[in-house]
């Protein structure tokens, strides 16, 4: 599986739109990653962080007691993320350069992973299935997938791996690990 980086125009636009502050007058972070099973205390991976939309919001849902492992393969977005991490001041964040398929993380060493905005992920039957996999490797017993995306079969697709559908929380799919 290639780590294959968009081109950095297009992250720009990505950033501009995403960081642009009548977006979150339309789509509020918090109430999106409360709705994905987000608490305090969790180890949550945020696959695909972008220029950190969720990012900064999901670091203080878990609160000090957790952490947010912000995992993206375009180093523009890990730069922007440690840009926001040092503006907000905030400890629980750790920015990882690296493909979802590969992450490097110790098994059963997470409580969540979302994944919001990664239609490339999604798309990709192939790509889709390894990261499953991965996901899988590194979710603690129980640990939970949240996705958002409305592609028609996507349920279909993650049951065939492992995961139970647990339910779709205002636009948000929820899964869970099957021990």
């Amino acid at each position: 599986m290639s780590s294959k980086v968009g081109p950095n125009w297009a992250f720009k636009i990505m950033a501009f739109i995403h960081d642009n502050a009548l977006r979150r007058r339309f789509s509020d972070p918090y109430q999106t990653l409360e709705n994905a099973g987000l608490r305090s205390g969790q180890k949550v991976l945020e696959v695909g962080c972008g220029p950190g939309f969720f990012t900064i919001p999901a670091a203080r849902i878990v609160t000090e007691t957790g952490k947010v492992y912000a995992l993206d393969v375009h180093p523009l977005a890990i730069e922007r993320v440690q840009t926001k991490i040092k503006t907000e001041k905030i400890t629980n964040i750790e920015p990882i350069l690296a493909n979802i398929t590969n992450t490097g993380f110790p098994e059963e060493s997470l409580d969540l992973a979302f994944l919001f905005g990664v239609p490339r992920i999604i798309r990709n039957n192939s790509l889709f299935n390894e990261t499953l996999i991965e996901l899988y490797r590194i979710l603690r017993p129980n640990g939970i997938i949240s996705i958002k995306s409305s592609q028609k079969n996507i349920i279909e697709k993650v049951e065939k791996l492992k995961y139970t559908y647990l339910r779709n929380n205002e636009g948000i799919l929820l899964f869970s690990k099957i021990t």
